[in-house]
């Protein structure tokens, strides 16, 4: 969904709001909670519903637990331009990859975290530059697995050149993975987040 009604400040963490250009000219908002004394850096790839206004308590509670968290909306998502397509989520990666790199003050660890849909751009996102580990939280091996188990996802269905290959990408990429999935997903079925586990390679943990 389109704007914005909160930020993560509601939530007792400082937001730096700032505005990222895509390599086509799409303008990104990006939200960065900057800790004092990181732990590491978490950079966040919400799911495909709401905006980051949605996602606020989630990214308020990473940085309370010592994270410094650069998050973003996707092209199409609240205060963001454009229209969201499968294309268009990597080349927001990219963007943010960019941006988020340039900040982080080596050794500390950099962490990519995707949430559902957001599971195959930070799987993309891995791909391109290798962090440090990665969490794919309620993922999928690829669209059309997703599309097949998940009645609120078979819109998807429609748009048959998506392909969200989410453990092709992670077999490609190099980076410790931790998988997470609820039993009680009713989107994303949990014998998916399984089925991605077991089509990735190691290092990994369920």
């Amino acid at each position: 969904t389109r704007g914005e009604t909160t930020t993560a400040s509601g939530f007792g963490a400082p937001v730096a709001a700032e505005t990222i250009e895509t390599a086509d000219g799409e303008r990104l908002h990006c939200w960065t909670l900057t800790h004092s004394r990181p732990r590491a850096t978490v950079v966040y790839f919400h799911g495909n519903g709401g905006n980051l206004s949605v996602w606020a308590p989630i990214l308020a509670g990473v940085y309370h637990q010592g994270f410094t968290v650069v998050a973003f909306d996707y092209r199409g998502y609240g205060l963001s331009t454009g229209r969201p397509s499968e294309r268009g989520l990597y080349r927001d990666a990219d963007a943010i990859l960019e941006h988020a790199w340039r900040r982080v003050e080596r050794p500390e660890p950099l962490v990519y975290w995707g949430r559902s849909l957001g599971t195959t751009v930070a799987a993309y996102a891995a791909t391109v530059r290798p962090p440090d580990g990665i969490i794919l939280e309620s993922g999928f091996p690829d669209a059309r697995s997703l599309t097949r188990s998940s009645p609120p996802m078979a819109f998807l269905a429609l748009f048959s050149t998506y392909r969200f290959p989410t453990a092709e990408l992670m077999r490609r990429a190099d980076a410790p993975a931790l998988i997470m999935h609820g039993d009680q997903d009713r989107v994303v079925p949990y014998q998916l987040g399984r089925a991605l586990f077991e089509q990735i390679g190691d290092p990994k943990q369920f």
